[in-house]
């Protein structure tokens, strides 16, 4: 037989992807969804000057970008008030997971995350031939102090853990986390997932020095920034560790009017606060739209809403689908218990209209399934 030899690795994987996307389901759909609230994107849209930005940039997208994506690493260490040396960009938070599990995980190393947690971190460790090891969340939260005590207990490499949290919404007190770090295990390396935090209430981000080696953290441009398509996304951590990603990234993943534009949107803090105000509106609707409906609305601290549907998940499943069906698009969490929820994402009034009018007619259709 003629064609390529995989590894034994390779061949044992599901040929799976971590998200079926809206685009995907639309073309098998036949029509577009009236509404896009499943993909927590920012629906409000990016700074102004980060539009115009990437738009002079692609003048000159034929160029490579900066493979040090200079300018942006200096503006966010001087966000930061750290040194250039304690951040990396790359292409969005996926593609940095990527490259941490690349220089960390081989055949047979443990890791730990939640079950039902962020699963693209799942994705990239089973590439690498590493062990996932699971703790149930606790009270729909993360359950950091367990997380730690698997991690001991298996020998992990890394703990996973996003605050706040994806797909609940959830959050920790960033000094708790920072505080129960003494508990992380030697040589065990604390991944923080915090690409909502700026949506978060004040106090959200773990007050943890760039240069702990214990801990690296992850932020975007993806959530309130608004620029989900632009894949950029950045780490904080040891220089170290930081310069490693050198070893294995691509140095020109980055395209230019990804860099001009998150340098543009970082320097428009006015516009961020701005939409953070309508993230916050919007959490408040989407609350609103659930108690019309007899349903409890879980408190978040992302740019969506987890909504309890009162049911188990095949409940949840049947009204997420009579939603879709209805040109709705949102998400569901995939382990129970959390898997009662459907997750909405925040957006402007006309697409939360379209849900308020979609959801009795969502939960009646649930109903008369069950």
């Amino acid at each position: 037989m003629t064609g390529p030899r995989y590894t034994p690795l390779a061949l044992s994987l599901p040929a799976t992807v971590p998200f079926v996307g809206p685009e995907t389901q639309e073309r098998a759909r036949g029509v577009p969804f009236t509404a896009r609230l499943g993909a927590n994107e920012n629906i409000f849209g990016p700074s102004p000057r980060a539009v115009a930005a990437m738009a002079q940039a692609a003048a000159e997208i034929w160029k490579y970008g900066d493979a040090e994506n200079h300018d942006l690493r200096l503006a966010l260490a001087a966000h930061h008030g750290v040194q250039p040396e304690n951040i990396m960009v790359g292409e969005g938070i996926d593609g940095l997971l990527g490259y941490l599990v690349r220089l960390l995980i081989g055949q047979g190393d443990a890791v730990v995350t939640s079950l039902g947690a962020y699963p693209t971190f799942n994705y990239h460790v089973s590439g690498y031939g590493g062990v996932i090891h699971t703790v149930p969340y606790k009270d729909d939260r993360e359950d950091y102090g367990a997380l730690f005590a698997k991690a001991a207990e298996v020998d992990a490499k890394i703990v996973y853990l996003a605050n706040p949290d994806n797909p609940m919404g959830s959050w920790h007190k960033g000094a708790d986390i920072a505080a129960a770090l003494d508990r992380l295990p030697a040589g065990c390396l604390l991944l923080l997932d915090e690409a909502y935090v700026e949506c978060a209430p004040e106090g959200t981000a773990a007050p943890i020095s760039a240069d702990d080696a214990r801990v690296i953290r992850m932020r975007t441009f993806s959530k309130a920034y608004g620029m989900a398509g632009a894949r950029a996304g950045y780490a904080l951590g040891h220089p170290e560790l930081i310069s490693a990603f050198n070893k294995v990234r691509n140095h020109f993943g980055m395209n230019r009017a990804a860099q001009a534009g998150a340098l543009a949107a970082l320097l428009d803090q006015e516009w961020l606060a701005h939409i953070a105000g309508q993230i916050e509106a919007a959490r408040g609707r989407i609350a609103e739209i659930a108690a019309a409906n007899g349903l409890s609305a879980l408190p978040s601290a992302t740019n969506f809403v987890a909504i309890d549907c009162g049911g188990d998940g095949a409940f949840a499943k049947a009204v997420l689908e009579s939603l879709v069906d209805q040109g709705i698009f949102v998400r569901m969490p995939f382990a129970a218990p959390q898997n009662r929820c459907i997750r909405v994402s925040c957006g402007p009034e006309a697409e939360l209209d379209a849900f308020a009018a979609a959801l009795p007619r969502a939960l009646e259709a649930a109903r008369r399934a069950g």
